[in-house]
């Protein structure tokens, strides 16, 4: 099958762009023809997507619209496999060219800020159907900034884009969630599929896969990487507990919050703790001045504030972690950070918002803090709950991994070349 993957980007910004750096590689080992066709390559200081030999690239920023289109187009492919792009009039011309499937990876379509969160008077999850009427919450509830211009061009690019979802094929998303966001939206449910997945890169070029139904033409060396993940040890010999937050630094993925929440935990836990926050974005210098107010009341507690890692940083960081926070405040499409947390053995305390509790169980790979609303006293307490008893934190380690391989990428790709055929036979 030829296959053009259409995203906005070939930096590594976000999470849909590390899921294209893992599955563009695999579809080809299958032996599928991939192209990539993006509309900028931004940000510089972020890594491109690595693509294998012969996957051809078109940038619109570099050959202009019409050229970038008209490679497209004649490229022929037989399924365009979309992520979102910035300039809707752009991608309807895209899926003119063929049949069409598109990866809801967040509130594409649905919101007009993007984050489906209320700010005020409390944080809240957005469980409205997006329409003219959101204009009228937009500035009480603090959806986003203050700027009508932005609130109306982004309303306007919203409304686009959801009327463009009715013309692909099929929606594809990681989470029942997020699966019934676009239901409730109009579309058919027998065209929104939920496919999960968890795709961390090892440092090496690879991406550990579930140990199961994979693919025989995948090679060996990717199979084996989630069993190296499994022989780590279910219990920690050191005298502080690890916590990390992982992310973008931003007030909707709750860092404030965290480091508000690690006064009682340190009341609670005799035991010193090491706190890595591991990112960038606009908070980063208001969390760091609140994590050195914190940590001059706290002798025993020590944080580290470490920008964005990839590749063996992180599987080093992994390795030298008891304990992942997850203080999203706003309802993540699902939080694949915490499957990769648990392919190495480390549980999760997050709040219940959006797709999270679909990973994460209470006693099994972590506890969850309510997320209605959600504050630092159910933070702490859900951290605590993972860290104060040695067996029930063993526990959750040997839970975090089994857990962990229920998400793989090899199962996603098979479900995923499924619904691209089932696309193409219709067409």
């Amino acid at each position: 099958m030829r296959i053009a993957i259409v995203s906005w980007s070939r930096r590594k910004a976000g999470g849909t762009e590390s899921y294209l750096g893992g599955i563009i590689p695999e579809l080809v080992r299958m032996g599928h023809t991939v192209a990539l066709w993006h509309e900028v390559d931004e940000p510089r200081d972020r890594e491109k997507i690595a693509l294998p030999d012969g996957v051809p690239a078109w940038c619109v920023a570099d050959l202009g619209s019409e050229r970038a289109l008209a490679a497209l187009h004649h490229w022929h492919p037989d399924l365009i496999y979309a992520h979102g792009l910035l300039n809707p009039k752009l991608e309807a011309e895209t899926i003119k060219i063929a049949p069409a499937v598109f990866f809801a990876h967040g509130y594409y379509g649905t919101c007009i800020s993007g984050a489906k969160t209320f700010k005020n008077p409390i944080v809240t999850p957005c469980s409205r159907r997006f329409g003219w009427q959101c204009l009228a919450h937009y500035y009480p509830h603090r959806c986003g900034g203050w700027s009508p211009v932005t609130m109306l061009t982004e309303y306007r690019r919203q409304s686009i884009r959801l009327e463009l979802l009715s013309s692909y094929r099929a929606i594809v998303t990681h989470s029942d969630h997020m699966r019934s966001e676009y239901v409730k939206h109009g579309l058919a449910p027998d065209r929104v599929y939920k496919l999960s997945y968890s795709a961390y890169n090892t440092g090496n070029g690879s991406y550990p896969l579930d140990e199961f139904q994979l693919p025989k033409t995948l090679p060996q060396e990717i199979q084996a990487s989630s069993a190296a993940a499994s022989s780590l040890t279910t219990t920690r010999n050191t005298p502080h507990w690890r916590l990390l937050f992982l992310g973008r630094m931003d007030f909707l993925k709750g860092g404030g919050i965290f480091i508000d929440a690690l006064q009682e935990v340190m009341r609670s836990l005799d035991r010193p703790l090491r706190v890595i926050l591991a990112g960038e974005g606009p908070d980063r210098r208001l969390w760091e001045r609140k994590a050195k107010q914190v940590q001059a009341h706290n002798r025993d507690l020590s944080m580290e504030f470490v920008g964005w890692l990839n590749g063996h940083q992180l599987e080093s960081l992994w390795a030298d972690c008891d304990l992942l926070v997850v203080p999203s405040l706003w309802p993540e499409p699902f939080g694949r950070v915490g499957i990769e947390a648990g392919l190495y053995g480390v549980p999760v305390a997050a709040f219940a918002v959006g797709g999270i509790p679909e990973w994460l169980t209470d006693g099994v790979n972590g506890y969850l803090a309510s997320g209605d609303p959600p504050i630092a006293a159910g933070l702490a307490e859900g951290i605590i709950k993972c860290l104060r008893d040695p067996t029930i934190y063993a526990r959750l380690r040997r839970g975090a991994r089994e857990r962990a391989r229920q998400f793989g990428l090899g199962s996603h790709l098979i479900s995923l070349v499924k619904v691209f055929e089932g696309v193409t036979r219709s067409d």
